[in-house]
């Protein structure tokens, strides 16, 4: 099996890459964020004739989560506990094969000390909550998405420019810790544990150009997911050529 992550950036302006993405690689199940659009305007069709099972969760222009299969869907669930009508859509989840699966957009957080950024790490603890009711670690957990969260220095092209910044904070790290510790593996490093590994570069500085980048989409697995697992690459190419996203895909083979 495998299983993609991708933070699309409006899935209808990249459907045409998207497409490219899931005809070329067909992984299995593709979690979805940023598709900043309304449920009943989801392009679900092009991804179905692809052989895609698809549920989503969006709104318009903001946000946006979706999960496709091409091994069914059960038991999908969406938003937090609690979360009253119109919440921000950037909680989707499902069961895979035999595979229990968490998509996440998290809150970007704008700037630390901002109330977005002590709403982000309110948010993640939700997260938390979620997570020990909906998924117990004895099973094959996925827990995937675009966190906006870097784990160390090694996910940072320039650690010391981004020291106590937004996305690499300590008391965001700390609240992705707080997430993994009921049994979490970080999935790509089990594999891959060099530098310049990076998921997203900044349209604003031309980083992919230089491979200014960090690491901030996550493949966070059980135990038993990660015994299955075999490795976790970047699809380097998707971020390249024509109206790309600023995320590359990220592909975990299980």
């Amino acid at each position: 099996m495998e299983i993609a992550t991708w933070n699309v950036n409006s899935l209808r302006a990249r459907m045409t890459r998207v497409l490219e993405f899931l005809e070329e690689k067909s992984p299995d199940v593709v979690c979805l964020q940023e598709t900043k659009v309304i449920d009943d305007l989801f392009p679900a069709e092009p991804l179905e004739d692809l052989g895609y099972q698809v549920v989503f969760h969006g709104q318009k222009s903001y946000n946006g989560v979706a999960i496709l299969s091409k091994i069914g869907i059960e038991d999908v669930y969406r938003g937090l506990p609690g979360d009253p009508e119109g919440t921000e859509a950037r909680v989707i989840g499902a069961t895979v094969g035999d595979v229990m699966v968490l998509n996440l957009y998290v809150v970007n957080g704008k700037t630390v000390g901002d109330p977005k950024y002590t709403y982000k790490l309110e948010w993640i603890d939700r997260v938390i909550e979620l997570m020990a009711e909906r998924l117990p670690m004895t099973e094959k957990v996925v827990v995937t998405g675009d966190f906006n969260v870097t784990f160390d220095d090694r996910d940072v092209y320039d650690a010391d420019a981004w020291r106590d910044k937004i996305l690499c904070s300590a008391p965001e790290r700390d609240a992705l810790a707080r997430l993994m510790k009921p049994g979490l593996n970080d999935a790509l490093r089990h594999f891959h544990q060099e530098e310049d590994i990076y998921t997203w570069w900044d349209f604003r500085t031309r980083g992919f150009r230089d491979n200014r980048g960090l690491r901030i989409d996550h493949f966070l697995v059980s135990d038993s997911a990660l015994a299955q697992a075999t490795d976790v690459q970047v699809d380097l190419a998707r971020r390249e050529g024509l109206k790309p996203s600023d995320h590359a895909p990220v592909i975990l083979s299980m």
